[in-house]
């Protein structure tokens, strides 16, 4: 489901717009019911990710890793230092404040690039399904809250999805930002369980697990950016 802010005017028509930050922004009458404008955005989908990749071209880039010894890289929202170093066996372990990687072939900066991919994707697994068991404590009913399986994958546009068969996707990419954060994407998806429209229940639901939400959200989107 697209994420989109909504704005109520006095006027007859309802108009989507896909701002140069690439977020979306619907601007409709007041007396619009919240399913006709879900609807009206399901129905102009394929135009606002088109939109949104147009824009995201020019959007600030953190510069593209090289995988050399020095190079920062984020894990869980703090700066990790890599370490490189020839080893007889291919392996990558967080050691005081540096991402260690012993390497079969040191100087191949594709062959470090896997090495910590696979690094990232391994932990995603670990860190996601126990963040995954923290935030449906939030809810009164736990059980209700349960995803019926976890999927890991890079996504381009999104930080994660709840298909709806209650199947939770998340964006590998995640598991660089902070705890708190990877919280919020997590409660986010668990509320469409329950309200799978951004509409009034479902903003109220998710501020009655999550008041902090907006602040955590925030944060994701500055350490990401």
């Amino acid at each position: 489901m697209l994420e989109f802010t909504v704005r109520r005017r006095e006027r007859k028509t309802l108009e989507i717009a896909v701002e140069p930050d690439a977020s979306v922004v619907v601007t409709a009458p007041i007396d619009a019911t919240v399913e006709a404008i879900e609807a009206k955005v399901h129905r102009r989908a394929a135009w606002i990710l088109k939109q949104q990749r147009y824009f995201s071209q020019f959007l600030p880039r953190a510069p593209e890793k090289t995988f050399v010894s020095g190079e920062t890289h984020l894990y869980l929202g703090r700066q990790y230092r890599l370490r490189i170093s020839s080893g007889l066996k291919d392996h990558v372990s967080l050691t005081r404040g540096f991402i260690e990687v012993s390497s079969t072939r040191p100087n191949n900066r594709d062959f470090t690039r896997g090495l910590v991919d696979a690094w990232y994707l391994q932990r995603a697994h670990v860190k996601y399904r126990e963040r995954l068991e923290a935030s449906i404590e939030r809810f009164a009913v736990p059980d209700s809250f349960r995803p019926t399986g976890l999927i890991i994958r890079q996504l381009e546009m999104r930080w994660g999805s709840m298909s709806p068969v209650k199947r939770l996707m998340l964006n590998k990419r995640l598991i660089q930002a902070p705890v708190d954060a990877i919280d919020y994407v997590i409660t986010h998806e668990l509320c469409h369980i329950s309200e799978p429209n951004h509409g009034a229940a479902f903003y109220a639901l998710l501020d009655r697990v999550m008041p902090d939400w907006s602040k955590r959200k925030a944060r994701l989107e500055g350490i990401m950016a």
